[in-house]
């Protein structure tokens, strides 16, 4: 396994793990170190990497930044009644450009990935998920993007890749691989009207902060359907973090982002999580423990998975037919735990992205919403975009 690009965890995270009590996570953790180097991942389900890439930044200014704190704050927290081994695999530092960095990153995650093990990088500039999706393309056809942000990241696509702008790379660069990208908890006053006409026009998701706030539930069907999520802490509002961290007086608070996380985790298809944009500064205290909670609940999400979705089985689930507009849409319900699925359509006569019907998840309200005539946004949306 090729991990050269790998740094151990710091010996002074290590002396600190050392006293605290046997029964914390850090001390369950299986430990890239400088005296015993990379541990056996054989049986290893989650693996930790920080990346120390924030060159691509708008706002760089030259500052190098540590993730001690985090790891400090994440190692003295007690699992749950967890099953899976996670393993911390140390740091990829920065490589002589950003562009070197990405590879090692990609190379990096490729492996796991290959090894069906879940990466959760903990980084620094948000465009780091470029080099996270880029890791799919030998063994992927089809990628599904969520980023929990208050700004879509579109920006300028001709210009050098940014921490605002990596997903104009995305989209345009080849091999072509993204099917879905959603944003949940996008805040209209960040983002101009031609991003938001944009992300309508590719017909890709956006949930504004109001819209979650009010009813977390939404999340759940969008993470369903994720292979990759993409944490940026300037989702969060300023009072829960420290002062370099501040970015919006609103945004998601504690309990709302860690419910968020354990969503991304209970998805049986999100294979990567990522969190971005994280400044430490002297009084970091409360953001490490927010980061360590937000990854505490993503483990925990992952650890609670239920194969619900083998629809080969008939009495695994319910089928429901409704008929609107002259469209037949047909539902699922899952009899293990209750969840939705409505059906896309397969159309032989266009140029679909999708090779067969496909089953995107839903909520129970997009039943009755279909029932009572009302064709669900979301079915649309992927309806338009298997189309063209």
């Amino acid at each position: 396994m090729n991990f050269s690009f790998l740094s151990p965890v710091q010996d002074l995270v290590l002396a600190h793990n050392e006293l605290l009590s046997t029964q914390v996570l850090g001390r369950k953790l299986k430990i890239h170190s400088q005296q015993h180097g990379i541990p056996e991942l054989d049986d290893v389900k989650i693996a930790i990497v920080g990346v120390l890439e924030n060159r691509n930044a708008v706002n760089y200014i030259g500052e190098d930044f540590q993730l001690s704190e985090i790891r400090k704050a994440l190692y003295a927290l007690f699992p749950g009644n967890w099953y899976l081994t996670i393993a911390d695999l140390g740091d990829i530092q920065k490589g002589e450009t950003a562009e070197d960095t990405y590879f090692a990153l990609q190379t990096t995650l490729t492996i796991l990935l290959e090894k069906n093990i879940i990466p959760i990088i903990i980084g620094g500039s948000q465009d780091l998920t470029y080099a996270n999706y880029r890791a799919y393309d030998d063994f992927s056809s089809m990628v599904n993007i969520v980023n929990i942000d208050s700004k879509f990241d579109l920006g300028d696509s001709s210009r050098p890749i940014k921490n605002n702008s990596y997903l104009g790379k995305i989209i345009l660069e080849q091999p072509y691989n993204l099917f879905n990208y959603s944003t949940l908890g996008y805040q209209t006053y960040f983002n101009s009207q031609e991003e938001i006409d944009l992300m309508e026009k590719l017909y890709f998701e956006a949930y504004r902060l109001g819209e979650i706030s009010n009813n977390i539930s939404f999340v759940e069907p969008v993470m369903r359907d994720a292979n990759i999520v993409s944490l940026d802490l300037c989702s969060i509002k300023s009072s829960e973090v420290s002062v370099k961290q501040k970015f919006s007086p609103n945004g998601f608070d504690g309990k709302e982002i860690c419910a968020i996380s354990r969503y991304a985790g209970i998805s049986n298809k999100v294979s990567s999580f990522g969190l971005y944009e994280y400044r430490p500064s002297k009084d970091d205290d409360a953001t490490a423990l927010l980061l360590a909670q937000i990854i505490w609940y993503f483990i925990e999400g992952v650890n609670c998975r239920v194969k619900d979705d083998d629809f080969k089985d008939k009495t695994s689930y319910q089928k429901f037919t409704v008929l609107i507009e002259n469209q037949e849409l047909i539902f699922y319900k899952s009899n293990k735990v209750g969840r939705w699925w409505i059906e896309i359509p397969f159309s032989p006569n266009v140029n679909n992205k999708l090779k067969q019907f496909t089953l995107l998840p839903c909520m129970y309200e997009d039943y009755l919403d279909a029932s009572n005539g009302k064709i669900p946004e979301r079915w649309y949306k992927a309806y338009k975009k298997n189309s063209v």
